[in-house]
C-alpha cells in the first residue's frame, strides 16, 4: 500500500490537486474507519475580506423580504434534497415557480453561506439578474416546446468560468475585475434555458498558485468549509465551492473544473456526483486555464440524473477548442438511457491495494449484487515523470492566450505579470504565499523537450488503465476519491464519483468509477445504478433546515 500513499503524496503538490486530506498518514488515507482523533484545522484566514455584503445582496433586498418563512418551508418540501426531474414536475404541476426556486436557494446562501456559526463561503458572487430572468423563465415555460431538463434550473459556476453578469476571478485579487463574456459551456447552458446563479468560491488559480495552502482557500472568496465537518474535514479542491455548495443545498447543481483531481476531489470530499469528462467533451473556451493539454469542465451534482442533465446542457462542439473540435462524432446520450440498462456481464476491476478500505468493500458488494462481475488485480507501479513540469509549461502559455482571447481589461498579459502585482501587496494579496506560480515563470523548455514530456505521461498514465483492461476484458475499474485522479488525467480517461459512505468521523468518501475515453454514457449508467442500489448519501446535519 504504501507506494500508492506515496504516489497521492506526489501529485498532491504538481496537480490542481489530488486530496490533501489523505496526505497524513497511511492508516487515514486508506482506512475509512480510521479512530484517528479529529481536531480543527487552523487558517490563516477564513472570512473573506474584500467582497462587500451589502452591494452582494442589494439587488436581491426588496424580493427576498417578500418571500416568508411560510414561503420558504412550501418551497422546501417541493425542492430540498431533490432531483432535477423531481423539481421540474412541481414546477409543471404549478407547485412551484422558477422565481420561488431562485428565492429559496438566495435564502439558503444568505442564511448558510457568510459570517455565522455554520458559513461556509463557498460562494464569491451572485448573478444580480437571476430573479428577472427566473421570472422570464416562468412567462416562457408553457410557450417552449421540447425543454431540455435544465430549463428553469439555478447552476453555479466555479469562479475560473467566464459569464457576463459577474467578474471572472479564480479567486484572485488580480481578477477581480475580469469583465467578460460569456464561456461556451455558458452560452450552451442558457441556449438550454438554465439559470446563473452565481460563482462559486474555488481553490485560488484552481489550485496551482500557492504551496502549502489550503484546498478550497481563494484571497478573494476566503476559506471554503466542509458541511459534514466545519473546519474539521478538508473541503477538497479545487472545484472546492462547487462541491459544499451542492452538498448543503445552497445551489441545486454546479460546474467544476479539473486538471488533476478538482472535480473528484471535492465531490467525494463532499458526498457529491462529479464526473470528469474526457477531454473535448466540453468546450474549454472563456476557462481561466492550468493545461490546455489537461483541463475540462464538469458537473457537480447530488444525484447522477442531474449529473447527466448538466452534462447534456453544457456539451457541444466549439470549434475554437481544437479537443471539442475533435470529438464532435463520440459525444453520448447522457441522460434519456441511464435508467435502460443494467450491471449483468459488466467487468469492474477492483484494486486489490484499496480493499483494506471497509467502504470500498461494501461498494464493490453492492455492485456484485447488482449484477457486476468484480475482477480483483494488482496495480502497476508507474510513474507520472515532469507532470509538474507539463502544469508549468502549459500555464505559461495559457494563461496569456486566456487572456488575450477571453479575458477582460485587467492589465495582465502573463504569470510574471500576476506575480509582479501580487508583490506589491502580498499580505493581501497572497497571503499564502505564490510559488507556484514562480515556478511558472522559472520553468522552460523546448519545443521538443515538452513534446517529450507529454508523450511520456500520455503513454505512462494509459498503461496504468489499459493493462488490466486488456488483460481481464475490463468495463471500468474501481477507484476511490480522487486517487488515481492523475492517471486518469494524463491518460485522459473519464472519471465519475459517487458518495460511498462516511468514515467514523463523519468524513465523506466516494467510489470513483473510471472508463475509457468517451465512456461517459456508460460510466454515468454505472453510477446510477450504484447509487440507486446504495443510497449513501446523507444531508449534512447543520444544513437541514
Amino acid at each position: 500500500m504504501k507506494k500508492i500513499v506515496f504516489f497521492i503524496v506526489a501529485l498532491v503538490f504538481i496537480s490542481c490537486k489530488n486530496d490533501k486530506s489523505e496526505n497524513n498518514s497511511e492508516e487515514v488515507q486508506v482506512k475509512s474507519d480510521s479512530t484517528t482523533n479529529v481536531e480543527e484545522i487552523e487558517f490563516k484566514q477564513v472570512d473573506p475580506k474584500i467582497i462587500d455584503n451589502d452591494s452582494l445582496w442589494k439587488p436581491f433586498e426588496a424580493d427576498l423580504s417578500e418571500f416568508s418563512t411560510e414561503v420558504y418551508e412550501e418551497v422546501k418540501a417541493l425542492v430540498f434534497e431533490k432531483s432535477i426531474p423531481e423539481i421540474q414536475q412541481a414546477i409543471n404541476e404549478d407547485k412551484l415557480t422558477y422565481e420561488e426556486l431562485s428565492l429559496f436557494y438566495l435564502t439558503r446562501i444568505s442564511e448558510y453561506d457568510r459570517e455565522n456559526e455554520f458559513s461556509l463561503n463557498s460562494v464569491i458572487s451572485l448573478n444580480p439578474n437571476l430573479i428577472k430572468e427566473a421570472r422570464e423563465k416562468d412567462q416562457q415555460k408553457s410557450k417552449v416546446s421540447n425543454q431540455h431538463p435544465i430549463f428553469g434550473i439555478p447552476v453555479l459556476l466555479k469562479d475560473n468560468i467566464n459569464t457576463t453578469a459577474m467578474p471572472t476571478t479564480a479567486g484572485s485579487v488580480a481578477l477581480q475585475n475580469n469583465q467578460t463574456e460569456d464561456a461556451f459551456i455558458v452560452k450552451r447552458l442558457k441556449e438550454n434555458g438554465a439559470l446563473i446563479l452565481g460563482k462559486a468560491n474555488l481553490s485560488e488559480w484552481a489550485n496551482f498558485f500557492c504551496e502549502g495552502c489550503p484546498n478550497g482557500f481563494s484571497t478573494l472568496g476566503g476559506q471554503t468549509l466542509n458541511p459534514y465537518g466545519r473546519k474539521v474535514h478538508d473541503t477538497g479542491g479545487s472545484s472546492s465551492g462547487s462541491g459544499v455548495a451542492v452538498a448543503a443545498n445552497i445551489a441545486p447543481v454546479a460546474v467544476g473544473s479539473e486538471t488533476s483531481g478538482s472535480i473528484l476531489s471535492p465531490a467525494s470530499s463532499n458526498s457529491v456526483v462529479g464526473i470528469k469528462p474526457t477531454i473535448g467533451v466540453l468546450s474549454r473556451g472563456g476557462i481561466v486555464p492550468i493545461s490546455s493539454t489537461l483541463d475540462t469542465p464538469g458537473p457537480i451534482t447530488k444525484f447522477v440524473v442531474d449529473n447527466a442533465i448538466l452534462l447534456d446542457a453544457m456539451a457541444g462542439v466549439d470549434n475554437a477548442d481544437p479537443a471539442s473540435r475533435t470529438s464532435e462524432k463520440k459525444q453520448g446520450n447522457y441522460y434519456s438511457n441511464l435508467e435502460k440498462t443494467d450491471l449483468k456481464g459488466k467487468r469492474l476491476g477492483a484494486i486489490k491495494a484499496l480493499m483494506e478500505d471497509s467502504l470500498y468493500v461494501r461498494a464493490i458488494n453492492d455492485l456484485k449484487n447488482a449484477g457486476a462481475e468484480i475482477v480483483e488485480f494488482e496495480s502497476e507501479d508507474i510513474d507520472l515523470p515532469n507532470f509538474l513540469r507539463l502544469l508549468n509549461l502549459d500555464m505559461k502559455k495559457d494563461l496569456p492566450a486566456y487572456l488575450k482571447n477571453y479575458g477582460g481589461e485587467v492589465g495582465y498579459k502573463n504569470v510574471q505579470d500576476v506575480v509582479a502585482y501580487n508583490d506589491e501587496d502580498s499580505s493581501n494579496r497572497a497571503p499564502y504565499g505564490q510559488a507556484l506560480f514562480l515556478g511558472i515563470v522559472k520553468d522552460s523548455a523546448s519545443e521538443k523537450e515538452f513534446a517529450a514530456i507529454k508523450d511520456t505521461l500520455k503513454r505512462n498514465g494509459t498503461t496504468f488503465f489499459e493493462k488490466p483492461m486488456k488483460e481481464h476484458n475490463l468495463d471500468a475499474v474501481l477507484s476511490i476519491n480522487n486517487y488515481h485522479a492523475g492517471y486518469a488525467a494524463v491518460a485522459k480517461y473519464p472519471a465519475i464519483t459517487v458518495p460511498m459512505g462516511y468514515t467514523s468521523e463523519n468524513k465523506p468518501m466516494g467510489l470513483t468509477i473510471i472508463g475509457k475515453p468517451f465512456t461517459e454514457e456508460q460510466l454515468l449508467q454505472f453510477a446510477y445504478i450504484f447509487e440507486k442500489n446504495s443510497k449513501r448519501r446523507k444531508t449534512p446535519v447543520n444544513y437541514n433546515e
